[in-house]
């Protein structure tokens, strides 16, 4: 598939909030966030052309842009001067109740305490994306997707059981 830059912009424009739910998933800061956006488009543009239109777009969208992030995430994790990455995501909040807003802050912690994988595998069950287009994405079978996310539910219960008595 060869695009125009029009094309492609559009494209972007239309399906942003994917990449920007990636960026979020796999990056703390805002800057980080940003140039990973950026790194992201840049590879989309790069590899454009080689989309053979076997799937949906926003699935082959998806793919680029999770290993653009686990790409980026594993070079980071190699410098030293970004090792308080970790320390806590800093993530828009819902309005309303304060609890609901220590949940939430509580499960996206627990959620960063996840493999590259099972951030994946969890922001795209959390997009209710059904088991096969989780498996085209990520690359594995969708039973091994029903084995991940059942284990990725157990793991997450168990890293938020001291918080919830």
């Amino acid at each position: 598939m060869t695009l125009t830059e029009e094309q492609f912009t559009r494209l972007i424009t239309d399906n942003q909030g994917l990449i920007h739910k990636v960026c979020n998933m796999y990056c703390d800061m805002p800057d980080d966030r940003r140039d990973l956006f950026q790194e992201v488009v840049l590879q989309l543009w790069r590899g454009h052309t080689s989309f053979k239109e076997e799937s949906k777009i926003t699935t082959w969208m998806y793919r680029v842009a999770l290993n653009t992030a686990i790409t980026s995430l594993r070079k980071r994790k190699r410098r030293p001067d970004h090792a308080d990455l970790d320390i806590a995501l800093n993530v828009a909040m819902p309005q309303g109740n304060p609890d609901s807003q220590e949940e939430t802050t509580m499960l996206y912690r627990a959620i960063n305490d996840l493999s590259e994988v099972e951030r994946a595998i969890t922001m795209l069950y959390l997009e209710e994306h059904s088991y096969d287009e989780i498996a085209e994405i990520v690359g594995i079978t969708a039973n091994n997707v029903g084995v991940k996310i059942n284990r990725i539910k157990a793991k997450l219960k168990k890293l938020l059981s001291p918080h919830l008595t």
